[in-house]
């Protein structure tokens, strides 16, 4: 029996519509398949409806995915492979396996000996990386910044150094409450002709992305509580 295939099922990074971020061919599988490993099975369902009224939840498989989830229940989730039966992982938004905890699944997949395949889909991480205007071959995401604000700034700075320096692009987010204190941070602490851009709300309507330097930035700064947003420091 031929063996099934773990795949990387991007979704939406917050649009009710998904038709203009995710190939149909994409939707289509996603139609096919029975299993999922998921961040949040609610908004998974919810995904799933969305591309497919009459999508069949009852008969599919469910399994949690986060962050809290024991290693132990890794293995459960290949088990469908062995049968012959494709599995999908689906994060909260855009694409899986990025500041996600999907990445264990696939290197336990990977040590298993399954075929794992990332199918297209929208990454926030490049679309800021693409609006930004700066250095496109060099760049570095951070994930989340440290949530004590002295640590914070320290790696504020240290982005901000090696940008001037090496041109490398430094990406990074944190979560959507804390980020006008992050906003306030780069604005009092780095200098004032350096580059940031601000990618907020991307692929929604309400979608902003800006470059600017510091400077510019405290007389043009706009609320982004509590909405999805990428920064980067650059030349």
């Amino acid at each position: 029996m031929a063996k099934g295939k773990l795949y990387l099922l991007p979704t939406t990074l917050g649009s009710e519509g998904y038709k203009h971020v995710i190939p149909e061919e994409v939707s289509e599988f996603a139609k096919e398949t029975r299993f999922f490993a998921v961040e949040d099975i609610k908004t998974a369902r919810r995904y799933l409806r969305k591309m497919d009224r009459s999508f069949p939840i009852d008969d599919s498989t469910f399994f949690i995915l986060n962050k809290k989830t024991d290693p132990a229940e890794l293995y459960k989730m290949l088990k469908p492979l062995s049968n012959g039966d494709n599995v999908a992982i689906i994060s909260e938004a855009g694409c899986p396996g990025i500041a996600d905890p999907g990445a264990e699944l696939v290197a336990l997949a990977h040590e298993k000996g399954h075929f794992v395949s990332p199918l297209t889909g929208p990454s926030s991480i490049l679309l800021a990386l693409m609006g930004s205007g700066f250095n496109g071959q060099s760049f570095s995401f951070h994930g989340y910044l440290p949530k004590v604000r002295k640590e914070r700034i320290k790696s504020l700075k240290d982005f901000e150094g090696d940008a001037r320096r090496n041109g490398t692009t430094h990406l990074f987010m944190d979560t959507p409450f804390r980020n006008m204190n992050v906003l306030e941070d780069l604005l009092n602490d780095l200098m004032d002709d350096t580059k940031i851009c601000i990618a907020c709300d991307l692929t929604l309507p309400t979608e902003r992305i800006q470059t600017m330097t510091v400077k510019d930035w405290r007389d043009n700064a706009f609320d982004l509580h509590k909405r999805p947003t990428i920064f980067a420091i650059g030349r």
